[in-house]
């Protein structure tokens, strides 16, 4: 049996969560989420999360004070020679409805699609590796319903680092990010967000943290 203990800080909003994985066995995964309403002021049910997730095959994730379920099933199939990967993705509070796709042409190009039966909104996004050992990762993504495009700039360092950034050019949100992934210590991810529309441009940060335990 594993345990995985993941810590979030967020700095703008003064949050911060933390999530306890157990590994069962057989891929499936069982979590536990609190955010720090779930310990203050006494125990409560407040930002308490229960997930069951398979990775190759669903993911099921409880919200406890909302009583809401959200269910995803994960499957693939063969294409022309290509596999092709389905989600579908499904919010029972909320009456939403989604799937994706996506399919590799290459090592280098991929394509993923976004649509929400609810609103009909449509994305695409095509993704493309460059570089030594496709270290660099260019993703352009356009929203049909926005008509809008936002991309994404991925950089993987030596040592097992990366850092990414982004622009939404509907919300004119920027991005940028930082992440360190290590079997042994764990990992880290800290990233910041500007909104390019405010007078007040500071930019929001957010750091995130994860400890690997053996039981």
């Amino acid at each position: 049996m594993k345990a995985k203990v993941k810590g979030r800080y967020e700095a703008h909003e003064s949050n911060a969560s933390v999530t306890l994985s157990v590994n069962l066995g057989r891929d499936l995964v069982v979590r536990t989420t609190m955010a720090n309403a779930t310990l203050t002021r006494g125990p409560s049910l407040t930002g308490l999360e229960l997930s069951l997730h398979n990775p190759n095959s669903f993911n099921l994730r409880y919200d406890v004070p909302k009583k809401d379920i959200r269910l995803q099933f994960t499957n693939k199939i063969t294409l022309m020679d290509k596999t092709v990967r389905f989600a579908y993705n499904h919010a029972h509070r909320e009456n939403q409805t989604s799937i994706e796709g996506s399919t590799a042409f290459d090592q280098s190009n991929r394509v993923r699609v976004y649509y929400d039966f609810g609103s009909g909104n449509l994305k695409v996004k095509y993704v493309y590796a460059y570089g030594f050992m496709g270290r660099t990762t260019v993703e352009p993504c356009y929203d049909v319903c926005k008509n809008a495009w936002g991309f994404a700039l991925l950089k993987k360092l030596d040592g097992g680092d990366f850092v990414k950034a982004t622009y939404n050019a509907s919300d004119k949100d920027l991005g940028l990010e930082w992440k360190r992934k290590s079997k042994g210590n764990g990992s880290f991810k800290i990233s910041a967000s500007l909104n390019l529309t405010e007078q007040c441009r500071v930019p929001k940060l957010k750091a995130e943290s994860t400890w690997n335990y053996e039981i």
